[in-house]
């Protein structure tokens, strides 16, 4: 244990993980410890990430946040489920909605009537049982009493770090403009002491939190701590961004359009709309990236496309010395399922559970790490499924996906389903089964056995309650007002 008590704790970047770091911890413990975050004007943040998962909702009640005031200050749109496009074979659509599929029970999960129905001639497409499904494909939503779709957000990323930095300084959180010059440590315990900016000043600490970005200059330039590469797994390694116009109304799902060498994302927002082309340096040249991406958009763009250098892959510890690294200083698993704001909030939730108010133990990091490496590794497996579950043979990019060796727990997990439909959540999983079912059964994997639990129901009954559920679903969506629409009234004049 040190021997110094955690009184101060230091932030090193801004952006989205660095205030949002600095908010929730002045916010939850600003009376026991004094937050201090250095970051400079000169230095842009990635704000790549525009798309969220509903997890970010639990958070901003945490924080005490006002949809309406949030969505207002980073141009926010609603998001049901992303759109993957292209992904199996060329010309495939099917839609991960953030909601339930059907009704479960305890003996097993709704996939098995609705295979056993199937099978009967009786069930509809898998979508006709989800809320938030058939709502994104029809472009409706409604929020507030009575409302139960589940949702995130698509934001402006750069704006959203200016948000929480409002929170955050009005928390009494202490911001200190500069450059990071040196990392200073003891000599003794090898625990990082101070930042020595390019100013002079000193800022001292006795907890570190590493918001740098790629840089890393805490987590890994200063300690060392290693870096587990995932790119043999995960083979793109580049991403083109750029912003347009809106072209008609927003929707509420984001779209993943695969192509040759990776896949586009478009995202809506209030007053524009987030494009970008993720792609694989081996697979493809920059040039035909960029051309790519320009020819794909449908409107003029609002500047030149920014290119983002990144490998997958994350520290071998998250939680190193008195160090701890969130965003991307900790790792990073691309943006195909959104999860990267998701991953700064709950490292910083976990950091408040484990905090060291008497000094950091190597137990407390340990549990930190183990809980951390856990998480992020399911995360990877989720999005290798969606790479490796393909039939496409069009190009070099997709026969190494379809071809390559993945990881033994992704693939008991896909053994498991194609036996007999079987998908699990654990305890410290992000995904539910609901994720992977609409994911694994969108990438054409059809199970060659299912739990027969379906049977026990008579034919005519089951043929009822499917109907009585796709009927419902399609009623309450009927009800709702187009997703363009709501916004107006909810966000006020800044929707166009």
């Amino acid at each position: 244990m040190t021997e110094q008590q955690v009184r101060k704790v230091v932030v090193a970047g801004g952006g989205t993980a660095g205030w949002c770091a600095a908010a929730a911890i002045a916010r939850q413990l600003g009376a026991l410890v004094e937050v201090v975050l250095v970051e400079s004007d000169a230095i842009g943040t990635v704000g790549v990430g525009e798309a969220t998962i509903p997890t970010i909702r639990t958070f901003h009640q945490f924080l005490g946040i006002d949809e309406r005031e949030f969505m207002r200050a980073t141009q926010a749109t609603f998001k049901l489920g992303i759109a993957f496009e292209n992904w199996a074979r060329e010309g495939d659509r099917y839609i991960h909605s953030f909601g339930e599929v059907g009704r479960s029970t305890w003996m097993g999960g709704f996939q098995h009537f609705w295979l056993h129905g199937r099978e009967e001639g009786i069930a509809g497409p898998l979508g006709d049982y989800c809320f938030e499904l058939q709502a994104a494909e029809r472009g409706r939503f409604a929020t507030g009493d009575g409302a139960t779709l589940n949702y995130a957000y698509h934001l402006d990323a750069t704006a959203y770090g200016r948000f929480l930095r409002t929170i955050g300084e009005s928390s009494g959180v202490r911001r200190i403009e500069g450059r990071i010059r040196r990392v200073e440590r003891d000599s003794e315990s090898g625990l990082i002491t101070a930042l020595a900016l390019e100013s002079g000043e000193r800022v001292a600490g006795d907890l570190f939190i590493d918001c740098t970005g790629f840089r890393s200059l805490l987590i890994e330039d200063a300690l060392q701590t290693g870096f587990d590469d995932w790119s043999h797994w995960l083979p793109t390694d580049r991403a083109l961004a750029v912003q347009t116009q809106p072209t008609g109304p927003a929707l509420p799902y984001t779209r993943a359009i695969a192509h040759a060498g990776g896949w586009r994302w478009r995202i809506p927002l209030q007053e524009r709309i987030g494009n970008g082309l993720v792609y694989s340096s081996a697979h493809m040249e920059d040039s035909a990236a960029h051309d790519l991406l320009l020819g794909a958009i449908d409107a003029e763009p609002t500047s030149d496309p920014r290119l983002i250098a990144y490998r997958t892959g994350q520290r071998r510890k998250a939680w190193n010395a008195n160090c701890v690294a969130l965003g991307l200083s900790s790792g990073f698993v691309e943006p195909l399922e959104s999860t990267s704001i998701h991953l700064i909030m709950i490292g910083v939730t976990r950091l408040l559970q484990l905090f060291p108010f008497a000094g950091v133990t190597p137990a407390l990091r340990d549990r930190f790490n183990d809980l951390a490496r856990r998480e992020l590794e399911a995360v990877r497996d989720f999005i290798i499924l969606h790479y490796h579950l393909t039939e496409r043979t069009d190009s070099s990019f997709w026969e190494h996906c379809r071809t390559m060796d993945i990881p033994d727990t992704l693939a008991s997990r896909i053994e498991l389903f194609r036996e007999g439909a079987q998908a699990y959540q654990a305890s410290d999983e992000l995904f539910r089964v609901d994720s992977w079912l609409q994911v694994m059964l969108g990438q054409r994997l059809d199970p060659q056995g299912y739990h027969h639990m379906g049977q026990i129901m008579p034919r005519e009954r089951l043929r009822d309650v499917l109907d009585g559920l796709r009927a419902d679903i399609a009623a309450a969506v009927d009800a709702m007002p187009a997703h363009e629409e709501f916004l107006r009234g909810y966000c006020g004049d800044r929707i166009a």
